[in-house]
């Protein structure tokens, strides 16, 4: 009887959207029905809102039925199958598909995904990302600094510019634990000057006099993580203190008192813990990609744009601080930019797949630009996603380059990015190894090739049903434009 009434409700809302042909997505989040239209005009917005079932009804990048939780997980399915069902029973000329209905699909997608990321866990690792994201541009800076160094020293050129230039390196990398101390009492509601003096005892040259349960402290020991976890507890000190200190006392009792007890926990506590936390996360990503790095990096590349869109990679951005923290650079990021790699290969032969829907055609082009410098977002939300099939074979095409990258680690070719940020083309002038730049630069611009040729391969024979290619393989434009001679065709940008 339920599925009676949740088929019910379905039959009620279609021809209020404007019936089967106007629809050019279906999906739902916690409360919302979410309808991507052809013709918002068709929507009969007052008849709908009328329905038992209909709690109201939001005009945003996509119509938004509110039904209420529970209730839209059970009538979504109903509408889709109907959609389908009226579709199948009376075949007609369809609506090309164009890029606009892909973006509004892509945007409906992302829309939801941002809402389903909205967890408590979820928003708790996109304030940590927070706290790195400012540091970036001081990161991709700092690591082309150090890369040209390299390169002078290596070279015997410019021997009085070698010094200067390893100083404006390595002085930012030296006092990051401050600037991530800052940052982290500045996100999360605390006096970020605090923050900042609590984590400066991490890089104090003077802990290095100091002896706790017969351990010898070093300084920066514990790194970013002891600085953000220093930071943190300095917060919740701080925030103790306003709501019982004395407003007479506030300016003086506070302060003093935020960076007494945080600074005694940080030191005989926090220093010891971060430090073994950091060394644990630097050894086991070297142990990883040495002992199983074909594997490593085929999960990784693979799995990498699913992880964005469930907002768990937000969790790795202080890891590749600490990585590049403690040797000068994070293995991780080039294996996990070979999914933009899958990307752009999935995106090029979804072009050359679909020669007659010029809209996505001209869609792909002016994204791919921004593709192969690492930006995936525009490729993600407005091709490959809202298609499906793509989405996945892209993937599998950052996992081959993951794979091709991971097994050269695991041949003893180790190297990384001194900087997080960029990926792609963009990351070439961060590149950084043991095994000299060429050979560096060889083995990462050959992951790229191989994720691009597996992405593409993997999309052109497998990314598209029958009835994708009839759907899709259109062109939008309206009856009698001029068509484009196949002599004349633009070449792919």
């Amino acid at each position: 009887m339920s599925t009676d009434k949740n088929r019910a409700t379905a039959a009620a809302i279609l021809p209020l959207v404007g019936g089967p042909d106007n629809i050019t997505s279906i999906a739902h989040c916690m409360t919302r029905l979410r309808i991507g239209l052809r013709d918002r005009s068709l929507v009969q917005d007052e008849a709908l809102r009328a329905l038992p079932a209909v709690m109201g009804a939001v005009d945003d990048d996509t119509y938004q039925i509110v039904l209420g939780p529970g209730t839209v997980a059970r009538v979504t399915p109903e509408f889709e199958a109907l959609v389908e069902e009226a579709r199948a029973a009376a075949p007609q000329p369809r609506h090309a598909v164009t890029s606009d209905d892909l973006a509004a699909q892509g945007a409906a997608l992302k829309q939801t995904q941002k809402e389903q990321n909205s967890t408590p866990f979820k928003l708790f690792l996109r304030r940590v990302a927070n706290i790195f994201v400012p540091l970036i541009p001081a990161l991709i800076g700092c690591g082309i600094i150090a890369g040209l160094n390299g390169v002078l020293t290596n070279a015997g050129w410019l021997p009085a510019v070698v010094p200067a230039l390893a100083a404006m390196a390595s002085g930012f990398m030296s006092l990051i634990a401050v600037f991530v101390g800052y940052n982290t009492a500045k996100e999360f509601g605390g006096t970020a000057i605090l923050g900042g003096a609590v984590a400066a005892i991490i890089v104090f040259p003077g802990v290095a006099n100091i002896t706790a349960f017969g351990l010898e402290l070093k300084p920066g020991q514990g790194g970013v993580l002891g600085a953000l976890a220093a930071a943190l507890l300095a917060v919740y000190v701080e925030k103790w203190c306003r709501r019982w200190v004395p407003e007479a006392l506030d300016v003086l009792v506070t302060p003093t008192l935020t960076v007494l007890v945080s600074g005694l926990v940080t030191i005989f506590g926090l220093m010891f813990i971060a430090g073994e936390a950091s060394t644990a996360i630097g050894t086991f990503a070297n142990w990883l990609l040495a002992t199983g790095g074909a594997f490593a990096g085929l999960i990784l590349g693979g799995l990498f744009l699913p992880l964005v869109m469930v907002g768990l990679h937000q969790a790795l951005i202080p890891i590749h601080t600490t990585l590049i923290e403690q040797s000068g650079y994070t293995v991780l990021l080039p294996i996990l930019a070979m999914a933009g790699a899958g990307q752009v290969g999935a995106a090029i032969a979804v072009y050359y797949r679909l020669p007659r829907n010029r809209s996505l055609r001209t869609t792909i082009k002016s994204a791919l630009p921004a593709g192969f410098l690492g930006v995936g977002e525009p490729l993600i939300y407005g091709v490959s996603l809202p298609l499906g099939r793509p989405f996945v074979t892209a993937c599998v095409g950052g996992a081959a380059g993951g794979a091709f990258v991971g097994l050269f680690n695991q041949l003893g070719s180790a190297f990384g990015s001194t900087a997080i940020g960029p990926s792609g083309w963009a990351l070439f002038p961060l590149l950084d190894g043991k095994s000299g730049m060429g050979l560096t630069i060889a083995i990462y611009a050959g992951g790229l090739a191989v994720g691009y040729l597996v992405g593409f391969v993997t999309t052109y024979f497998f990314g598209f049903t029958r009835q994708m290619l009839t759907d899709l393989n259109t062109d939008p434009e309206p009856a009698g434009a001029p068509q484009p001679a196949p002599a004349t065709e633009p070449a792919l940008a």
